[in-house]
């Protein structure tokens, strides 16, 4: 049946009922230090997951951030939050939505894909800017819960490294001044974090809180 006697709100994006804009799932922002052990968190959750860090923009892309002699990717303005929103919407309300892939070596995007949830009312979005997102979600009506990880930072860095020398992220010496100064700020992005709203959990307490809501 054609619906034709619906006056939308002005700022509406579809013509569309009240009620019809409920979501299909949730999020689950998922923040913490580099090294704090979010992808692993994800992968042993099953859920489906959006990658957040693939919203990076292009090394080349212009304004972006320096510090250390590169591009600072730990500065939000390095990233594409609204695209990252944007993406989190469609997939809360349809079902699905398209990701770009980013290749973390080369500093760019080399693609995309199509994240479907398959059912799931709980999606995980993943990645050291997830906080940066609270407040927009919220305010959608999507946000199921908003996690920051926390663990000792020499455990955080550790495995920081070994990841990122295993992934050729960088040079080494790249990794090595990346990493210390990460170590130095990390008290100061957890409180970021945390005044964005994100809780404060270890891995093992968000990985409990994520299983009950998915149930």
């Amino acid at each position: 049946m054609l619906v034709t006697d619906i006056d939308p709100a002005p700022d509406a994006l579809f013509d569309v009922p009240p009620g019809a804009r409920r979501p299909m799932a949730r999020i689950v922002l998922l923040t913490g230090p580099s090294g704090s052990g979010k992808t692993a968190l994800t992968r042993r959750l099953g859920l489906p997951v959006v990658p957040l860090d693939d919203f990076y923009r292009d090394v080349d892309f212009p304004g972006m951030p320096m510090r250390y002699g590169i591009v600072d990717w730990d500065d939000p303005r390095s990233w594409d939050g609204e695209a990252a929103m944007a993406a989190l919407l469609e997939l809360c309300r349809t079902g699905r939505a398209e990701i770009p892939v980013y290749d973390i070596p080369t500093s760019r995007r080399t693609g995309a894909v199509v994240l479907e949830t398959g059912g799931a009312h709980v999606v995980l979005a993943e990645g050291i800017f997830a906080a940066e997102l609270v407040a927009a979600c919220r305010a959608e009506g999507i946000l199921a819960d908003a996690l920051c990880l926390v663990r000792p930072r020499l455990m955080t860095f550790w495995f920081r490294f070994l990841r990122d020398v295993a992934e050729s992220r960088k040079p080494l010496g790249t990794l090595l001044r990346r990493g210390w100064g990460l170590l130095r700020d990390e008290p100061r992005l957890v409180r970021r974090w945390v005044s964005a709203g994100c809780r404060k959990v270890t891995p093992a307490q968000a990985e409990r809180d994520v299983r009950a809501l998915a149930e």
